[in-house]
Order: C-alpha cells, then sequence, then structure tokens
C-alpha cells in the first residue's frame, strides 16, 4: 500500500485528525461549489456541493457533542498555566480556555433547539456560541503574536555556537508555527464575524465561495500544523 494511503488512513483513525479531514473537505466543497453556483445560477454541480458541505458541517457539530470532558480535561491539565514563563500569555491561555469550554454546551442547546429536542430558540444560543468561538479567536490570534515576540528575542540572545545554531532553528521553526496559527486564527475570526447576527461588521456578507475560502485556507493551515507536531514527536 502507497506511504500516502497509510499516511491518510493513519490520520482518519484518530478524531482530531478525522476532523481536520472533515473540515478541509467541508470547506472546500463550499469553495467550489459556491463559485460553480456563482458562474452558473443553474449548476447542479455547485448546489449538490453547498449541500455535501452543510451535510459535513452538521456531522461536525453532531461529532462536538462529546467533546465537552476532553475540553475540560485539557482546561484542568493546564490549570493556572504554572508552566508558563509569560504572564500574558498564560491569561490569554487561561481566557482562551473558559471561552472555549463555554463554547460547547451554548452550541449543543442550539443544537438540539434546531433538533426540536428542547423548546427554546437556537439563534441567540448560535450567535453566543460563534461570539465565544470568535473571542476564543481573537486571544489566539494575540497570544501567538506574544509568542512571536518571545521567540524572537530568545533568537537574538542565541549565540554562534554549534548547539546555538540548533536552538535558533527550532526557535525560528516555533516561529513559523505561530505565524501559521496567526494566519489560521484570522481566516476563522472572518467566517466567524460573518456568521454573527447581521448589523455586528460585515456579519451576513460574505457570499458561500469565500466563506469556503477563508475555512479552506485554514483548515490546510491546521493539517500542515497537525503534521509538523507529527514529525516533531
Amino acid at each position: 500500500m502507497p506511504s500516502s494511503v497509510e499516511s491518510l488512513i493513519s490520520v482518519l483513525e484518530s478524531y482530531r485528525g478525522r476532523d481536520k479531514v472533515i473540515r478541509t473537505l467541508c470547506y472546500g466543497s463550499q469553495l467550489v461549489g459556491g463559485v460553480l453556483a456563482r458562474k452558473r445560477s443553474q449548476s447542479s454541480v455547485g448546489k449538490r456541493l453547498l449541500l455535501f458541505s452543510a451535510q459535513l458541517s452538521h456531522c461536525r457539530t453532531t461529532l462536538r457533542l462529546f467533546d465537552d470532558l476532553s475540553m475540560l480535561a485539557y482546561s484542568t491539565s493546564y490549570g493556572l498555566g504554572a508552566s508558563e514563563e509569560d504572564g500574558l500569555v498564560r491569561w490569554m491561555s487561561i481566557l482562551m480556555n473558559i471561552a472555549d469550554q463555554m463554547y460547547y454546551p451554548c452550541e449543543h442547546i442550539a443544537w438540539a433547539a434546531d433538533a426540536e429536542l428542547i423548546n427554546t430558540r437556537s439563534d441567540r444560543w448560535w450567535a453566543l456560541s460563534t461570539g465565544l468561538w470568535g473571542l476564543s479567536l481573537v486571544l489566539g490570534i494575540l497570544r501567538s503574536i506574544r509568542s512571536i515576540q518571545i521567540l524572537r528575542r530568545r533568537v537574538q540572545r542565541c549565540g554562534s555556537s554549534a548547539d546555538s545554531s540548533g536552538e535558533r532553528a527550532a526557535l525560528r521553526k516555533q516561529v513559523r508555527g505561530e505565524v501559521l496559527g496567526v494566519l489560521g486564527g484570522l481566516s476563522d475570526l472572518s467566517n466567524a464575524v460573518h456568521w454573527m447576527p447581521p448589523g455586528f461588521l460585515w456579519a451576513g456578507r460574505f457570499p458561500p465561495w469565500l466563506v469556503g475560502l477563508m475555512g479552506t485556507a485554514s483548515s490546510l493551515i491546521g493539517l500542515l500544523q497537525m503534521s509538523s507536531s507529527d514529525q516533531g514527536a
């Protein structure tokens, strides 16, 4: 079996990897479907791709019903970030964890309301969950920017020895990872604003293909980061 197929199977066997693949397919289908539907309003292929994207999105939402405990375990293990050397990074990470933890139950309530399992309006809960996601993204972007500043200072302090050369390379790799994190976060944040209630910045103004483009960009960055972390492990 080709190594590329084996790598794909390995990714799909993990929940994290499968989610990233589904996410990429979801946004990629929306991008292509949106472009085709824009060029030809009667394009059946474009409409089918948009429907396929919507079904994958529903799939991811349903799977996230089981993410609360894993998020709680991560938040508990991080705690107050005693291992973090920088105070700003620590507090932004704590606030991110709180926002992420609150996001899941809000989305679950919205999902249950849409499924008519509970009697409540889903739109306010979708708006709240999207707002929490956006807050987490903003904090993540700011944390990455702060981390880049810290890492660059460390690079400048490195000497000229062979050991220092290896350390500089490792630090620069971390910087590239944080830069990718910023780019991915900005792409997702643009979509998060789009999904907010009308009247908030550019909420509701993105055509499907642009939502797909932003989501595809952030998804590919996520796959690249996951691949880099697996290779470094």
